[in-house]
């Protein structure tokens, strides 16, 4: 199974629209996504991860495509949903290079509000080779102790354990988000439906890198998965970005990692792995809580 992280990067200088940043991200999936099973962006590349203030502006609208994934398009022979800015782009690219693209996350916005009256949530997409989303899951942890994302988001309920379609099928999927990471009972909570492999986009500053490399590595170890971490180059809103994009194997071995610059990581990994690692180390059969 191959996969490609993509480690986007922002400068400053060269402020780009949705749009411009979405036609940019296809570009790349265009790129890669013929050698590859599996492609990953990171996590709010269209909005910024640290520009609040343009949360708001750059939020996208879902519900078209969420009713497609769970099939409730309206029955009135429109086949294909209408796309936000922010996905169009990259479903056609998933389309074109028949490739599973998990598209990050972008800040998506509901007519109703959640339990907490918010009308924004911190969202990643899967899409499948036909361009349709196959999964979706909003972030659980925010970020920001009390500002930030608790302030103008929605937390996400719903742990997403998923099956992806050819040709990515090979483990089960469990999907989180950035600051998720922290939170080693999601992980657990995952695997105990059937996770092997943890795909996790984040815009991940460079003040904390270091803990970013070590969670990583930590949950690829105690849940014996492979660990997609997809992280952001560049600066977000005058915060550098910490890059350090990896891939682990489930014994905690880094088969690749990035550097601080937009950079593409391609691996070939071996899903038997998972099942092999558990055999030889069956540390999970002693947990006792």
């Amino acid at each position: 199974m191959r996969i490609a992280l993509i480690q986007l990067a922002y400068g400053e200088g060269a402020e780009e629209s949705v749009e411009e940043r979405a036609a940019r991200a296809a570009d790349l999936v265009r790129n890669v996504g013929h050698d590859h099973d599996l492609v990953v962006l990171p996590e709010l590349w269209s909005a910024g991860g640290f520009a609040i203030d343009d949360w708001q502006e750059r939020s996208q609208d879902l519900e078209a495509v969420r009713a497609a994934e769970v099939g409730e398009a309206a029955e009135d022979g429109a086949g294909e949903p209408e796309w936000p800015p922010a996905l169009a782009p990259l479903a056609a690219a998933a389309r074109e290079a028949g490739v599973v693209l998990h598209a990050g996350s972008v800040v998506e916005r509901t007519a109703d509000p959640g339990e907490e009256g918010r009308h924004l949530s911190n969202t990643s997409v899967v899409l499948g080779p036909d361009g349709r989303v196959c999964a979706t899951y909003r972030k659980i942890h925010r970020f920001g102790f009390g500002s930030g994302e608790p302030r103008l988001m929605e937390a996400g309920a719903e742990l997403v354990i998923t099956d992806l379609p050819a040709p990515a099928d090979a483990l089960t999927v469990g999907l989180s988000t950035c600051y998720d990471l922290r939170f080693p009972e999601l992980y657990r909570a995952q695997l105990d439906l059937g996770a092997e492999i943890f795909v996790v986009p984040a815009a991940w500053p460079a003040a904390r890198v270091e803990a970013w490399r070590l969670l990583a590595r930590a949950r690829a170890i105690e849940d014996q998965c492979f660990v997609l971490a997809c992280n952001t180059a560049g600066t977000h809103a005058g915060v550098e970005m910490g890059g350090h994009s990896a891939v682990i194997d489930p014994w905690g071995t880094v088969l690749a990692e990035a550097g601080t610059e937009q950079e593409i990581l391609s691996v070939q990994i071996d899903p038997g792995a998972v099942v092999k690692a558990r055999e030889q180390f069956p540390v999970l059969a002693d947990r006792r809580l």
